[in-house]
């Protein structure tokens, strides 16, 4: 039972957080998620994590790395962080994740 635990703790490691906008909603149309993973979890590790937290089958995954933009606040520059995301591609026949739940 310590090894199951052990597994999901690092599973939510990986995944941090769903990503909610316009365009990510109109790609759960077409059976896909986006969700903000880790800086350096690599695709296996988030296929591996979305199929044990949400119980699915992962066609495939995309990521892109959005870098931070260079801002001032009261005349001091200042960057804001890296962002991973990840796009996650159902499979035929999948049910869709809904996301509203929480993970």
């Amino acid at each position: 039972m310590a090894k199951k635990q052990e597994i999901d703790a690092r599973h939510y490691d990986v995944i941090l957080a769903p990503h909610i906008t316009e365009k990510s909603t109109l790609m759960s149309e077409n059976n896909a998620v986006v969700f903000k993973v880790s800086g350096d979890a690599t695709k296996p590790q988030i296929k591996e994590a979305v199929e044990a937290i949400f119980d699915t089958k992962v066609a495939g995954v995309n990521t892109i790395v959005t870098k931070g933009k260079t801002k001032r606040w009261k005349g001091k520059p200042y960057k804001r962080s890296d962002v991973k995301k990840a796009i996650v591609k159902l499979a035929e026949g999948q049910d869709p994740i809904d996301i509203t739940s929480g993970i």
